[in-house]
């Protein structure tokens, strides 16, 4: 597995002595090295260098691969929660059949849900650039078809032989907030119901 090589274990922390923590967490105070080392395999575990910058630099005992895939894993977390959209392209020429376009539809919503930006880009080829309007009415058509994954960035732009839209992702939604258990506003509150007369029978 790897591990930063910076981080210096057993045999080759290289000081003579340590301010030791045990492996749950208890400052055991400064020890020397052999002594700190000779804890830990008695343990089972490992001698593991956490501040070289202190002096004595401090040391744990603990089970280093454990220590790495935890590390490994919430570094993992971390990336996942900093994923930046990446931008797409898909293109498709002016005389595309129905059944393809709803298919490249499909593949856009599907990055639009992905939080990905997505340029849509009609290819004129030949006397297709005479037909530029047919162009335009399926961007258009992708725009609406769309509305509910993403929003339409800026005008339709046309660059040589070809017309595009950028499509942005709409925001991820949060968490619905409860209602709250009270009257609306301009809602008279309802009084509570009268207790029954005496001797009146009840259902």
């Amino acid at each position: 597995m790897y591990y930063d090589k910076r981080i210096r274990i057993n045999r080759w922390i290289n000081v003579s002595q340590v301010r030791l923590v045990d492996s749950d967490g208890t400052m055991l105070g400064v020890k020397p090295i052999q002594e700190a080392m000779q804890m830990a395999r008695n343990a089972g575990l490992d001698l593991v260098e956490i501040a070289p910058q202190a002096a004595p630099p401090v040391c744990k005992i603990m089970d280093f691969s454990k220590y790495l895939y935890e590390k490994e894993k919430q570094e993992r977390e971390n990336r996942k929660k900093q994923k930046v959209g990446m931008l797409k392209e898909i293109r498709f020429n002016p005389r595309i059949a129905q059944h393809d376009l709803d298919t490249k539809i499909k593949h856009i919503a599907e990055f639009l849900q992905d939080q990905d930006k997505v340029r849509v880009t009609v290819v004129f080829k030949g006397r297709e650039n005479q037909h530029r309007d047919l162009g335009e009415k399926i961007l258009q058509n992708v725009v609406a078809k769309l509305a509910e994954f993403g929003n339409q960035e800026g005008r339709f732009s046309l660059a040589g032989n070809r017309m595009s839209v950028m499509l942005s992702p709409k925001p991820l939604p949060k968490a619905a907030a409860p209602k709250a258990a009270k009257a609306q506003d301009g809602e008279k509150p309802q009084p509570p119901a009268a207790p029954p007369a005496p001797g009146t029978p009840t259902a």
